[in-house]
């Protein structure tokens, strides 16, 4: 198992790069394409974001527990997963296709609706590989999925969006290759981990992946359909220009969640293969509460400065959005409740567990928006989805302290020795 240190530079390497090139890329589709053109980059990409969690089937998350606990061979987990691939991608690619070009208000060429969804089996083959490297703690190579399509989305974005301005289309084509080419990264990482490899398909493993991999599918589709339907809806009920203000003001806020998107990559890892589960539990409760102190810090200062934030970024077309993000915050905030703990029990092969909380809050969100999207826009869309996201955060919370059997006082309570805990990293890191 790699070291926490290096576990840890790599992650932080990782995200940077993306957050960053995340920004970058923002600015570039705010500045030059306005609301409207965003707008109509999230109508079209709204359904393929949903089919390359829902396509993966929850294998990623599958391969790493089966790998990290050793229940089978690699090479039936290799051929399973290869099979899975697949079928996984020729039909998300066929239904998708029918969802946008059928079911989204506006129309668009075939051109670009080939362009939105053309990233799908792309992205489904490198999400399968990096369970396999998660599964054997390759923390590293696991992070190279992360930004490379990142940094080559900000690359043709420059170059296909300002130096030959192909607008839209190219924001697209932007978005394709950075899957496209993050594939041949993952293959020539895949391959000496493959070497020797033998397709054995084993009926009991297929069986056992689908089951297990469509409960964590279940739980994924639900958990993005509530960060997604309100896009789907603002799309139906209002106007492109009211999509673009809502995404981008989204866009700023969620990186508030890189705080624990830092560390859920290692906790989910090495909940996978941990021996003492209550123990590492209690561990990700003091991970919880440091990072509920430094996000709230960091919403405050959102809050007071969303104005100057958006206008300095974005430009004046988009000083509606910090409305919008003054909205979400609370829902952010609470949200990273569920962000950090989750990671614990989808770690142990519970994902079931999340939807106790997320599908009771995706149809109150889907209510909300269908009630304030058409009259209030991108503000309603934002009210219903703090919402939303603050009742998912609080049964999640309820469920899993009866679950870890851990009180949800100790869970929230702040104790002497969570700085220790800091010191406890820190340590680690000079190791």
């Amino acid at each position: 198992m790699g070291s926490f240190r290096s576990d840890l530079i790599a992650v932080s390497k990782s995200r940077l790069t993306v957050l960053v090139c995340g920004i970058a890329t923002s600015i570039i589709t705010a500045r030059f394409l306005g609301p409207e053109g965003n707008g109509v980059i999230a109508a079209l990409t709204v359904y393929p974001d949903i089919f390359m969690v829902f396509g993966s089937l929850g294998i990623r998350q599958v391969t790493t527990y089966f790998v990290g606990q050793k229940k089978y061979s690699d090479n039936e987990i290799f051929s399973t997963v290869s099979l899975l691939w697949f079928i996984s991608s020729v039909v998300s690619l066929i239904v998708c296709y029918f969802l946008v070009n059928y079911t989204i208000k506006n129309e668009y060429s075939n051109h670009l609706l080939f362009l939105a969804i053309i990233p799908i089996p792309f992205a489904l083959f490198n999400t399968y590989s990096s369970g396999i490297f998660l599964g054997k703690n390759q923390i590293k190579e696991f992070n190279a999925v992360n930004w490379i399509p990142n940094v080559i989305k900000l690359i043709v974005f420059v170059l296909l969006i300002i130096v030959f301005p192909l607008d839209v289309k190219g924001a697209l084509i932007g978005l394709a290759l950075g899957y496209v080419i993050l594939t041949f990264f993952v293959w020539k990482k895949l391959k000496p981990i493959i070497t020797g490899f033998k397709f054995i398909l084993k009926s009991e493993v297929l069986k056992r992946m689908i089951s297990l991999g469509a409960i964590y599918a279940i739980s994924l589709l639900i958990i993005n359909l509530n960060y997604k339907v309100d896009v789907i809806i603002l799309e139906r009920l209002s106007s492109e220009r009211q999509v673009g203000l809502y995404t981008k003001g989204v866009s700023i806020v969620q990186y508030l969640w890189e705080v624990p998107t830092l560390l859920s990559t290692i906790v989910f890892a090495r909940s996978a293969s941990s021996k003492a589960p209550k123990d590492f539990s209690f561990k990700v409760t003091k991970l919880l509460r440091i990072c509920l102190v430094i996000i709230l810090f960091g919403s405050i200062v959102f809050y007071l400065l969303s104005e100057f934030i958006m206008v300095a970024l974005y430009g004046k077309e988009f000083l509606e959005s910090s409305t919008v993000q003054k909205y979400l915050l609370p829902g952010i905030f609470l949200l990273t409740l569920f962000k950090v703990l989750n990671m614990d029990l989808a770690g142990r092969g519970k994902p079931w567990l999340a939807i106790f909380s997320t599908l009771p809050a995706l149809v109150l969100n889907i209510i909300l928006n269908y009630s304030w999207a058409a009259e209030f826009g991108a503000n309603g869309a934002a009210l219903a989805s703090t919402i939303s996201y603050s009742v998912s955060a609080i049964i999640f919370l309820i469920v899993y302290s009866r679950t870890v059997n851990i009180s949800i006082g100790e869970i929230l309570m702040f104790k002497k020795d969570d700085f220790d805990f800091l010191r406890e990293v820190k340590n680690k890191i000079k190791k």
